[in-house]
């Protein structure tokens, strides 16, 4: 996504350099600590620069990334589900958020909505309500849903909340959660962030600085993080990545997290069971951390551009949302080899496949062979067979905008075994849009 960072105003130089590197720069440290001959003694200006420091640090708190859009593209009158070849698809039940409200889905193939979850940001939190930005972001980035009917949903760069089956609230917790969440056993990791002034990155302007935040999923309680940025200054073999790397405001934009399970630690010891597997937007790269060293293990970049949510396949290849690396105009979701790198599958590269989302798009490989796509921006998920035939199309009855223009942002759609949770019949409302010719 295209973000738009905040700069920090100097309090300390007139001309600033802006530096070029991940350490601080000698010579500009010493200038600041020059006192000229001529200047009365005392503390004054090293009080002074402390203050100025103490407000850029303030304000860096502060810094958020822009939100997504609720909306990219025009609504246009489709059917929910326009295309279903019932003998190809892969069975399940489908489960969706989208930019329209702080709201999570489950449907059947056909598009009958079994359960909704529902949490708008500020009832959830009143004293957001006179917050501006907080308004762009009534909906949940990404939500999953427990086999109990419980639900965890992401207020993006604000938190998270628990939901139970009737969207009563259990738990919820305040902080820069963002983008992804994965469940394993009681501990939930997250993608967390944190406003900052890093004199290593930058000394003027705050940055985001990106963490792996494991929560108690039981109560919510922070039970320890893991700082991404970090993870990358210790690694000798992958800090050089770093040179890609934007030097204020969103410098990763960690868009994907997946908890490994160890299947594949056989083929590299990185892969080992509870190592984190991360998108790097910034860095159009791939990185495993080894939460107990605090360090980056593994890294892979490629042709592939601002992917988004690469996870490991039964096969023990990797499957990603590329978003720009097939050229203008095009996306394509690949299948690679982590160690090769070399492609052994992809949709989107021809023109006629017409897949296209600068920013977000999901990927998810199902059971039966084939894999559902999430084409964001369009509001359109797919599922295509290993042939590349669309065997399944979804088109978002949720609008958004002014209104209700546009099609709602389709953040993300997730196939699960029918039947995996008991839905709660008052929680129902029909997609009356699937009823157009």
């Amino acid at each position: 996504m295209l973000l738009s960072t905040v700069v920090l105003a100097s309090c300390q130089d007139s001309s600033p350099e802006k530096p070029s590197g991940v350490g601080p720069t000698p010579a500009r440290e010493s200038q600041r600590s020059a006192v000229p001959p001529e200047a009365p003694p005392g503390k004054w200006r090293r009080a002074r620069a402390a203050a100025s420091e103490e407000a850029a640090q303030k304000q860096a708190a502060s810094l958020k990334a822009i939100p997504y859009l609720q909306g990219y593209r025009d609504a246009e009158d489709r059917r929910v589900i326009s295309r279903f070849d019932r003998a190809r698809a892969q069975s399940g039940w489908n489960f969706y958020v989208s930019g329209h409200a702080a709201e999570a889905t489950l449907m059947d193939m056909d598009g009958n909505v079994l359960q909704r979850w529902k949490m708008p940001l500020r009832r959830l939190w009143p004293d957001l309500t006179n917050d501006p930005e907080a308004e762009k972001l009534e909906y949940f980035r990404r939500a999953m849903p427990l086999p109990n009917g419980d639900l965890f949903g992401i207020y993006e760069g604000y938190g998270i909340v628990r939901l139970d089956r009737n969207s009563k609230v259990i738990w919820s917790h305040r902080g820069g959660i963002h983008h992804d969440l994965e469940r394993v056993g009681d501990e939930l990791a997250v993608l967390d962030r944190d406003g900052k002034l890093l004199p290593r990155i930058n000394r003027e302007a705050g940055v985001l600085e990106d963490f792996v935040t494991v929560l108690d999923a039981r109560t919510g309680r922070v039970l320890r993080r893991t700082s991404i940025l970090e993870a990358f200054e210790r690694s000798k073999r992958f800090r050089h990545l770093l040179s890609r790397m934007p030097r204020e405001g969103d410098i990763f934009h960690t868009n994907t997290l997946e908890v490994l399970d160890g299947r594949f630690a056989d083929r590299n010891p990185a892969f080992r069971r509870g190592n984190y597997l991360i998108s790097v937007l910034k860095l159009d790269a791939l990185a495993v951390i080894d939460p107990d060293r605090g360090e980056v293990v593994w890294a892979r970049t490629g042709m592939w551009r601002a992917q988004h949510q690469p996870t490991f396949l039964p096969s023990g290849n990797l499957l990603l949302f590329d978003n720009t690396g097939a050229g203008p105009g095009r996306s394509r979701v690949i299948e690679i080899e982590p160690i090769s790198g070399k492609v052994v599958w992809s949709f989107g590269d021809s023109a006629q496949d017409g897949l296209f989302s600068k920013t977000l798009g999901s990927c998810q490989r199902l059971a039966n062979g084939n894999t559902l796509i999430t084409e964001s921006e369009n509001g359109r998920a797919l599922e295509v067979d290993p042939q590349g035939k669309v065997v399944w199309e979804f088109n978002s009855p949720e609008r958004a905008g002014e209104g209700n223009r546009l099609v709602a942002v389709l953040f993300e759609m997730v196939r699960y075994p029918a039947n995996f949770m008991q839905p709660n019949p008052t929680n129902r409302s029909p997609h009356k849009e699937n009823s157009r010719p």
